[in-house]
């Protein structure tokens, strides 16, 4: 798997083994920062397995990423990623489960304007998303991308965040959400 795009395009990146983590595939990443541009700040990477969302948003201008992954084997790939691109300096690494990750990042009043959300559960989805929503984790302008499975739809809306917009490539949905007042 290689990068699609940015400062650090074509950069390979090490991919855990076994069915524990579906990375994203090249044309759905590319897919995502075709529709929303240039990342306008700080990005979080939930269930980030390898970071391959995380490290394609730092190469294409993200000030800063926050992966969370829990499993072991796909934490290691992650760190290795993160180093070798050269990105520890705005790159943070939190081996832990996202509900944990979020309840600590909400303590240190961390803001990010995009959050990349693709549990291994659909019915993860909604309880992320309302807690998301119920924290100040989200700036003014901020995006939630969930990618899942086209047969596992995730709810029109979780507390303010509300469904704006559905893409489909192949089996994989992308769903995209905004707080209401944005």
């Amino acid at each position: 798997m290689r990068l699609t795009g940015g400062q650090d395009r074509g950069r390979r990146l090490i991919v855990p083994r076994g069915s524990r983590t579906r990375p994203t595939a090249s044309k759905v990443r590319e897919a995502i920062f075709n529709i929303l541009g240039p990342p306008p700040g700080r990005v979080l990477d939930l269930y980030a397995g390898s970071g391959a969302l995380g490290l394609e948003a730092l190469s294409r201008g993200a000030t800063g990423a926050v992966f969370v992954e829990r499993d072991g084997v796909a934490l290691g790939a992650l760190r290795r990623n993160v180093r070798e691109a050269g990105t520890d300096d705005r790159a943070t690494v939190i081996g832990a489960d996202v509900r944990t990750a979020l309840r600590k990042l909400a303590g240190q009043g961390q803001q990010f304007s995009w959050v990349f959300l693709d549990p291994p559960y659909a019915k993860e989805t909604e309880g992320v998303l309302c807690e998301l929503s119920g924290s100040d984790l989200l700036t003014s302008c901020a995006v939630v991308i969930v990618e899942h499975d086209r047969r596992n739809q995730p709810p029109e809306s979780a507390g303010c965040l509300f469904l704006t917009d559905r893409r489909q490539y192949g089996d994989t949905e992308l769903s995209f959400y905004r707080c209401s007042g944005s």
